[in-house]
């Protein structure tokens, strides 16, 4: 890339940097005075989430590529398992995924004024990550909003990997998809851990690359069979990734 624009990406993404957080805030402000005064659906107002998602990748220099967008299930519930490697998953998925889904987020998350009841009324789903009762009746009460007809994306691995490997993944989320009996779609995402490391707070100009997989069936398996079914789709994610982020 020419020194020029290098440095013109590098201006944009400490300009990300400085107006992430109230373009957030705008962003939800916008969705709940579409739900509340416009009578937007929660599918309808996705579409401010997707503009803000590209918005921040082509400030940063960032290129999205999707294949295998075909394989998404056309109107039916399902959850899409993906890698998780760098904050820009978030941005790449929302922005350039094309499909309507919510995220499954931590119960904390929908506490925080104006961006958690623009969450609460889109849709997204709380969930509680503690091992404690509660934390298993709030997996049981999003399999069943999901079983009702909610797609949503999940990140198996459940934090960020440090070097853009796949790590092993948690049985939590395969018993959400079991208990939801709905299929899980396999998707990699390659790239994103060169554009923004964990632990950085710049991004660098780059390409990320949305590969999706067939969906996966999940109704012959039983929640005992959780690390079984963990493993088929650690198998088929790492199939979609780049070959330097498969892991061991």
């Amino acid at each position: 890339m020419h020194p020029f624009a290098t440095a013109l990406y590098r201006v944009g993404a400490v300009a990300t940097l400085l107006v992430a957080p109230p373009l957030t805030i705008a962003v939800s402000l916008a969705a709940l005075a579409g739900m509340t005064f416009f009578r937007m659906s929660p599918s309808a107002v996705q579409r401010f989430p997707a503009w803000w998602g590209r918005v921040i990748c082509r400030l940063c220099g960032v290129r999205v590529e999707v294949h295998g967008r075909e394989r998404l299930p056309a109107g039916r519930p399902c959850i899409i398992a993906a890698n998780h490697s760098s904050q820009f998953d978030i941005f790449a998925l929302q922005g350039y995924l094309d499909y309507d889904f919510r995220w499954l987020a931590k119960k904390e998350l929908f506490r925080i004024p104006v961006f958690g009841p623009a969450m609460k009324r889109a849709g997204y789903i709380p969930v509680d990550r503690g091992r404690s009762r509660e934390a298993v009746k709030s997996v049981t009460a999003a399999a069943r909003r999901i079983a009702d007809g909610a797609a949503v994306v999940i990140f198996p691995e459940g934090t960020r990997s440090p070097d853009g490997k796949l790590r092993s993944f948690k049985g939590g989320a395969m018993v959400l998809a079991i208990k939801a009996r709905v299929p899980i779609v396999p998707l990699g995402i390659s790239g994103s851990h060169r554009v923004l490391p964990k632990g950085r707070l710049l991004a660098r100009p780059g390409r990320i690359v949305l590969r999706i997989g067939e969906p996966i069936d999940c109704a012959s398996f039983s929640v005992k069979e959780r690390d079984r079914l963990a493993e088929v789709v650690h198998q088929r994610i790492a199939a979609l990734l780049a070959p330097e982020q498969r892991g061991g």
